[in-house]
């Protein structure tokens, strides 16, 4: 029983986090809300090795490919039940991914996808607070609901997606 009272005395007490009700203590009120989030999106250069990777290798639902055009990519989302993985591939020579795949050659992650409630409300909010949207009205996303994306620049080098939930 002496080793135990030893280590007992000597052990560092670990810090309580606060509930989250603390957490939202600080948030401002907004006619809009985040919600949960929806992908990750990984550009990747060999979309067929990428879809074996996630479905062959490491067993996971994998979609089939869907292309959109309007958005210059085509798209597999990988389902891990709290969340989806994005792969998405260039489509034509002026995607957005294109410029990314020549920078990253391997590929890697390309942005995040976060749900939100009111989408305009959101647009409208963000606007005033000085963040920039990379568009001036939502578009259809490859979930076929209205989505934006938010300059990285303005939130910490991330590009961040915000889709209607």
């Amino acid at each position: 029983s002496g080793f135990l009272t030893r280590l007992q005395l000597s052990a560092r007490p670990v810090g309580i986090l606060p509930s989250p009700k603390c957490f939202s203590q600080n948030v401002p009120s907004c006619v809009w809300r985040l919600g949960r989030l929806n992908h990750v999106a990984i550009a990747v250069p060999d979309l067929g090795r990428a879809q074996s990777l996630y479905r062959d290798v490491l067993g996971a639902q994998v979609s089939e490919a869907v292309a959109l055009p309007e958005h210059g990519v085509c798209t597999v989302f990988v389902e891990l039940g709290n969340t989806k993985l994005e792969l998405l591939h260039p489509l034509g020579d002026k995607s957005p991914i294109s410029g990314f795949l020549q920078k990253n050659k391997t590929g890697g992650m390309h942005h995040i996808c976060i749900e939100v409630d009111d989408i305009k409300a959101a647009m409208t909010e963000l606007k005033k607070k000085q963040i920039r949207i990379l568009s001036e009205e939502p578009k259809i996303g490859a979930h076929g609901k209205p989505v934006i994306f938010l300059h990285p620049k303005d939130c910490h080098g991330v590009l961040v997606e915000l889709e209607q939930a």
